[in-house]
């Protein structure tokens, strides 16, 4: 019960609640009209391609694809034969061939990504980032996205080079989400699962990489109970080698309700297995 608590107050204070003040006896005024935005569903089928020219042949509901990358028309296109289209893009981390790159204030820039060259964590307290990354949601909005995966949103589990506590990234994370949502798009939340009772009622899904590699579907729940979706992708070469190990990978996918593929590491569509339909 403490726990929960903590739990609490952190997330009131990251979103912006209650500031201390008494409390008025009016009652407060009507909030606003917020915009309608695409609420995906348990079960759905997805594909999550990020290089490469890309495949537009699969019948998933969802095309998660990069924001940078691809054209407003690509996107139109897709949207007219029935897909919903994911847009992605680093929240937490600098990319150096960004077109924005050049925005990012060298203060912010913190230690590489472990594995991928050319990237490095962000400071993501600096107003400068987050008016960046409201930036780039206003591309997805320009660009007709039905919703965004903002990536990296669990820096201060890593090594970022930065002072960075829970109550930072919850705070940045309540950010991305609202406005997100302000903006008319579904916003997913990437990995970060050790905060994922304190987000769950924020994002609209979760996108997660090898839970059941790392034995951590059980953390991913939370969003299954609150009828929204795990987008699940595995990477482990077994699971596209040995058939009996992706059958059982699969079925505990379907008894988890997860939407998981098996994908190759750079998600450039070389191969695709789906546990679902789609």
């Amino acid at each position: 019960m403490r726990a929960l608590i903590i739990v609490a107050v952190l997330l009131l204070a990251a979103c912006g609640g209650d500031d201390g003040g008494a409390i008025d006896e009016q009652l407060p005024p009507a909030a606003p009209a917020q915009p309608a935005w695409y609420r995906p569903a348990v079960g759905v089928s997805w594909q999550w391609q990020l290089q490469g020219a890309l495949n537009d042949g699969y019948p998933a509901e969802i095309y998660d694809i990069d924001l940078f990358d691809t054209s407003a028309q690509t996107i139109a296109t897709l949207q007219a034969s029935g897909h919903r289209v994911i847009c992605y893009f680093s929240a937490g981390s600098f990319e150096n061939w960004r077109p924005d790159a050049d925005r990012f204030p060298s203060r912010v820039l913190g230690r590489p990504l472990d594995g991928w060259e050319g990237e490095r964590w962000l400071d993501v307290r600096a107003a400068s980032v987050r008016d960046i990354m409201r930036a780039r949601l206003d591309l997805a909005r320009e660009k007709g996205c039905d919703g965004v995966e903002p990536d990296n949103m669990d820096g201060y589990a890593n090594d970022p080079g930065f002072p960075l506590g829970a109550a930072d990234q919850l705070d940045y994370n309540c950010v991305i989400a609202a406005e997100a949502h302000r903006r008319g798009l579904a916003v997913g939340l990437k990995n970060d699962l050790d905060q994922i009772g304190a987000l769950v009622d924020l994002f609209d899904f979760s996108v997660n990489e090898q839970c059941f590699q790392y034995d951590e579907c059980d953390l991913l729940a939370p969003f299954i109970a609150a009828g929204k979706p795990v987008l699940n992708a595995e990477y482990a070469r077994r699971y596209v080698e040995d058939e009996i190990a992706r059958d059982a990978l699969c079925a505990d996918s379907r008894r988890r309700q997860f939407s998981t593929l098996i994908l190759p590491l750079a998600l450039d569509d070389g191969f695709r297995f789906s546990c679902g339909q789609g």
